[in-house]
């Protein structure tokens, strides 16, 4: 399924179909900064220690670059939905794991 634009939220956790987890970090005009984590990546679980982005480099793409790409409906914390919020601690997670704090500031 693909995104809708006004579907893209900074803040909120999206799975591609290819079981890549993406947290959308930054969002200025047509262009954005995500954490992706490798593909193939294990379902999350609420007893999860920390968010599948240590070590993964951010990424920087268009907005309508990164809602083309095919996504799917996951359950975290028992709700199933295209995207989840994720807390101000986990976002900020997201951030240090991707290394991802300048680029934001640049955006």
């Amino acid at each position: 399924m693909k995104l809708k634009l006004q579907d893209l939220e900074v803040g909120y956790l999206y799975l591609t179909s290819a079981q890549q987890y993406r947290a959308v970090l930054a969002i200025k005009g047509e262009f954005m900064i995500y954490a992706p984590s490798l593909e193939g990546t294990a379902p999350l679980k609420p007893s999860t220690p920390q968010l599948p982005f240590d070590n993964q480099p951010f990424k920087k793409c268009q907005t309508l670059t990164f809602a083309k790409k095919d996504y799917q409906a996951f359950e975290l914390n028992g709700t199933t939905a295209l995207k989840h919020a994720l807390t101000p601690a986990q976002l900020a997670e997201a951030i240090a794991q991707c290394n991802a704090k300048a680029a934001i500031a640049g955006l």
